[in-house]
């Protein structure tokens, strides 16, 4: 690093950028009064340092301190930098703060200013290029070459987690609506008191809220929350939230339902088991409807029943049928069966809920029971481009294969 030792005379040229390293630089060089350097053995005081800012174009300045205004990164987004980027840029349009053959800042200055990184400012101005709102000439840069090709939708997406289900249910929301949507994605953890801190901060310009809500405690009063959205712009996800007011969209699975019809579509290969148990941890974000379903089937079917919190300890019989709702819990069911001389479809059966790719593979096969997931995804994609308020069960599956 260079320290002067003298007079030193600092040129400053173009507009000046506050970022961490200029606020850096800035507390260095006045810092530097105080600073010694070694020189010929002895230690010598700068003495000044004089700054000298070079006028510039200030149309230039202007360009880019007016665009910063525009631009607005949210951290606590489980939406990629670089689509966040790309619809504040959309939204700029659409509100005609940016006006056709405007030129837009550079991916370096994009760069400097907001932190990202060029890959992702560059990924961002292709997509808006892809979609037609903006052109962009060798040597010169981007700029605003349509007007008319922003997004008629912006949806606020929360879900609780993104497990290898729900990402299907994000990928058929964002396939079904294209183009046509800016989707602002939040995760939420099952923490209710984060849920909604993100719903109460969130920008009040949404087209649509679609709220997934599943909370290990506290969700209790979730619908007082819920409640302060409009509900024509509101559409459920997975499961009904009861004390919800109004005429809103819900897209949600009957637990209790689906997992009796589920079980009673197994019968013919559940007669050769006697027991069923099913693993459902006391501390679960998995609604209760689920087991009033299971303990309806066996007391219907006669079967013995149990609920299993802890798999570790459980003992494992011949003629047990254990039904898992946990991955953690099945990769430790897995190992303890083949730790013994019982056979999986033979001795013991196993029936994983959620259908997954590799659940086709894993011991020549799981039999799942299920929700049609990427359905779930365009079902929603579709109330959002029709402007529907009806409310849709998703179908449920039994998927046969050797673990029964």
């Amino acid at each position: 690093m260079f320290i002067p030792t003298a007079s030193c005379t600092i040129l400053i040229e173009g507009p000046l950028i506050v970022t961490n390293s200029s606020l850096y630089l800035f507390w260095l060089l006045i810092k530097l009064p105080r600073l010694t350097h070694a020189k010929g053995g002895s230690l010598i005081k700068p003495n000044l340092i004089n700054f000298k800012f070079l006028p510039v174009a200030s149309s230039i300045v202007m360009k880019s301190s007016r665009f910063l205004e525009y631009i607005y990164i949210d951290y606590y987004s489980s939406t990629p930098k670089y689509i966040q980027l790309a619809n504040s840029i959309i939204k700029s349009v659409r509100e005609g703060k940016l006006i056709i053959n405007e030129t837009l800042p550079s991916i370096n200055e994009l760069n400097c200013n907001f932190e990202i990184s060029r890959d992702t400012a560059e990924k961002a101005y292709k997509h808006l290029k892809s979609i037609g709102l903006l052109g962009s000439v060798p040597g010169k840069g981007y700029y605003i070459k349509n007007t008319e090709a922003g997004q008629q939708f912006k949806v606020f997406l929360i879900f609780n987690k993104l497990s290898t289900h729900k990402k299907l249910v994000y990928d058929a929301i964002v396939d079904g609506l294209g183009h046509e949507a800016a989707i602002d994605f939040y995760i939420y953890n099952n923490d209710f008191e984060f849920f909604k801190k993100l719903l109460q901060n969130n920008s009040n310009d949404y087209t649509h809220y679609v709220i997934l809500p599943h909370f290990m405690h506290g969700g209790e009063n979730v619908h007082d929350i819920i409640n302060t959205l409009p509900k024509e712009k509101l559409i459920i996800l997975d499961k009904l939230v009861p004390g919800i007011k109004g005429d809103f969209a819900a897209v949600y699975e009957n637990f209790e339902k689906d997992i009796f019809q589920a079980l009673e579509e197994a019968l013919p290969q559940l007669r050769k088991y006697h027991t069923l148990k099913i693993i459902f941890p006391e501390y679960t974000y998995f609604p209760g409807e689920i087991l009033k379903g299971f303990f309806s089937f066996c007391i219907q079917y006669a079967f013995t029943y149990k609920v299993v919190h802890d798999i570790q300890g459980e003992p494992i019989h011949e003629g047990d049928v254990f039904i898992n709702l946990m991955e953690n819990d099945l990769v430790v069911l897995i190992e303890r069966i083949l730790a013994t001389e019982l056979k999986i479809g033979k001795d013991v059966g196993v029936i994983s809920y959620n259908e997954t790719p590799l659940k086709k593979i894993i011991l020549n096969g799981l039999t799942t029971i299920s929700t049609d997931f990427e359905q779930m995804g365009k079902m929603t994609a579709e109330i959002i481009k029709n402007g529907s308020t009806g409310r849709y069960e998703v179908p449920f599956y039994l998927t046969l294969r050797a673990s029964l």
